[in-house]
């Protein structure tokens, strides 16, 4: 998916970071600046979170409150504004756009699972045995729907200037059978051409590492260029996602990460490993 600059949801994070910042410059509280505005202070947090968009007459007295004037109020102005834009995939109606929208920005993606197949690096149809196992009673359009969104996210990686990609997926992952043995032989080469490519890093964790340092069975780390947009662990849960900026938590998850690229196999051998278990799922 090409990068847009008036991706909304990285505007939502940029704007977000900069009110944060001139909030807790004068050690004003949210419940305070709520107080000032006559909003709840719920609606503060998820702004600063950059998980909400903010009207043109909110931005304009939060800029008053912050004494924020010239250039920089226009940047404010300009950032509440493309905050508001439509997302190219909203059409889709997927019900984790801020994720996809901050994808579509990130310089560097590291990728950890032990259940499934990173989603970028997924095929149609396993993309479609994955979904159809998720919620089994959904209808075949909107089956479709999500497959497609899974695919569209999947252009970044052929895009101009695509992200740095990491992976690292347990072994049991290209064992485990996800709709049939000839899904899994289309999916492991999906595997294997994919990781051709240069921004594209791929390693599997082999049976014989043994116990794994990670408590959760997926989290993505996402890096981006702009200074003003800290770096982001998502962690995708059964009711709710979550997203975590917070430098010490997000440092625990690089460190977590580097220490599972330690225990994979190298991107050499991990080819091996996946050409050996393709060969298992026999020709046509």
């Amino acid at each position: 998916m090409p990068t847009e600059s008036s991706n909304p949801t990285i505007r939502r994070r940029e704007l977000g970071t900069l009110l944060r910042s001139f909030r807790t410059r004068r050690s004003w509280t949210v419940d305070y600046i709520a107080e000032q505005l006559q909003v709840s202070p719920s609606k503060i947090s998820r702004l600063e979170n950059g998980l909400r968009g903010v009207s043109a007459a909110d931005i304009g007295r939060l800029c008053d409150l912050y004494d924020v004037r010239g250039e920089e109020r226009k940047h404010l102005t300009e950032l509440a504004r493309e905050s508001r834009q439509r997302a190219r995939w909203q059409p889709l109606g997927l019900p984790y756009s801020t994720y996809i929208g901050l994808e579509a920005d990130a310089t560097s993606i590291s990728d950890y699972g032990l259940g499934i197949m990173p989603g970028l690096l997924q095929t149609p149809d396993y993309a479609r045995a994955v979904v159809r196992a998720a919620v089994p009673k959904w209808v075949p359009d909107v089956v479709k729907q999500r497959v497609e969104g899974r695919m569209l996210r999947q252009q970044i990686l052929f895009s101009e200037h695509p992200p740095r990609f990491e992976a690292v997926v347990d072994e049991s992952v290209l064992h485990r059978v996800v709709g049939s043995r000839a899904v899994m032989r289309a999916q492991l080469q999906r595997l294997l051409d994919l990781a051709e490519l240069s921004a594209v890093t791929l390693q599997v964790i082999p049976y014989s590492a043994g116990a794994l340092p990670a408590g959760n069975n997926k989290f993505i780390i996402l890096r981006f260029a702009q200074a003003a947009i800290p770096d982001v662990v998502y962690i995708e849960g059964l009711t709710r996602d979550e997203y975590l900026s917070d430098p010490h938590e997000v440092e625990a998850y690089n460190t977590t990460f580097r220490t599972l690229t330690h225990l994979a196999a190298s991107p050499r051998g991990t080819r091996e490993i996946i050409s050996a278990v393709a060969a298992s799922y026999g020709g046509d």
